[in-house]
């Protein structure tokens, strides 16, 4: 095995995530890279300085372009704001290095669409950040579903739905403000990636955005507190997701339910660790909905315990994604999801964004 020097850009908190998932990964997965953490970089020297401390990294900066040029630094890992995405990863992938991305891809159509022309150009390792998907549940849910366990899919429903902001007193702050931080920029990203990775391409929208809370305690909203879609998956399928930051109640709402010509799959990320599974078969006085409990025998589940229905947590999504990075640069080899995928769910959401100002369905391949 071999050591990697990690660069992260941004401590909060995703930063932190990724630095735990770096500092485990190698112990849980034994990778073939060991990753070592690095050099760390923040807004001030002395924030990047207490996170160094923090996370343990050997070296610390507030020179974003320091660390990517730095030598030591042989892999990145972008968890700043969108804004910063684009110029970042276009100067890794000058200095031939591979880049992780959290999701959103950049701030903008434009912005994605450039960082995948640069990506591809500088040949590199790129991948982004959606975790949820990587659940063992969710997983598995996408095995069932490639080897036909639930026959022909007709039908999709997703959502993302959180309550952080349904208190019409919360105050203002960047969150409600500039389409970038609001429902679509923010939560919209995850459940389209998970259905993209579910059931294939999107063809065509239908979408509403709204701002529900228009002021707030501190200034105006800028942004769509929610947003609903129907879609027409390539696969013919008919599909319908909703996103939210203002679902009273809802702590992770990352929700799906798929139905198929001989079963159907249920699954909802506040108990992540089952799937819900029909199968068609059987005398109809027996037939229901089965709750299966994640184990050893479902994807990326026994390097973290052998124990069935124990479980896995947030932070091991973000290990499991360390781990397909670490593998994609090892091998050469490119892991889902790159930055292409990511600028899919980008062209998805300006369909979207597009279809509610103008009312009518949009093709994705306008976009």
């Amino acid at each position: 095995m071999a050591e990697i020097g990690i660069g992260i850009l941004g401590g909060g908190y995703m930063g932190k995530a990724h630095a735990v998932a770096m500092s485990s990964v190698g112990a849980l997965f034994n990778t073939a890279l060991r990753p070592r953490l690095e050099m760390v970089c923040a807004a001030s020297p002395e924030s990047a300085e207490r996170y160094r401390k923090a996370y343990g990294f050997a070296r610390a900066t507030a020179d974003w372009r320091a660390l990517v040029a730095d030598p030591a630094v042989e892999a990145i890992v972008i968890a700043t704001p969108q804004e910063t995405h684009r110029e970042i990863a276009e100067a890794a992938f000058g200095h031939g290095k591979p880049v992780f991305c959290e999701k959103p891809l950049g701030a903008s159509l434009s912005d994605s669409a450039a960082m995948v022309a640069a990506a591809e150009a500088a040949g590199v390792v790129n991948m982004v950040g959606f975790n949820y998907i990587r659940t063992p549940a969710s997983q598995f849910a996408r095995k069932l579903i490639a080897a036909g366990e639930i026959g022909d899919i007709t039908w999709f429903r997703g959502e993302h739905t959180e309550d952080f902001l349904a208190d019409p007193e919360a105050p203002a702050s960047w969150r409600t403000t500039g389409m970038a931080n609001g429902t679509m920029g923010d939560l919209a990203p995850h459940m389209i990636n998970g259905a993209l990775a579910l059931m294939g391409p999107i063809a065509r929208v239908m979408g509403l955005h709204e701002t529900v809370h228009k002021t707030r305690p501190g200034g105006a909203v800028t942004n769509d507190d929610h947003a609903q879609m129907m879609c027409r998956f390539e696969n013919g399928a008919m599909g319908q997701m909703y996103f939210s930051r203002v679902s009273t109640g809802r702590k992770m709402g990352y929700a799906y339910e798929i139905s198929g010509t001989k079963g159907a799959i249920r699954f909802d990320q506040e108990d992540q660790n089952a799937l819900w599974l029909y199968r068609m078969e059987g005398p109809e006085a027996t037939r229901g909905f089965t709750r299966i409990l994640t184990g050893p025998a479902h994807p990326d589940y026994e390097p973290f315990c052998q124990g069935p229905g124990h479980g896995t947590g947030y932070q091991d999504q973000i290990i499991i994604e360390a781990k397909d990075f670490l593998t994609a640069i090892d091998t050469g080899e490119a892991l889902w999801p790159t930055f292409r995928d990511g600028h899919e769910v980008n062209r998805v959401i300006a369909a979207t964004l597009a279809s509610s100002d103008a009312g009518v369905w949009m093709d994705i391949n306008e976009f």
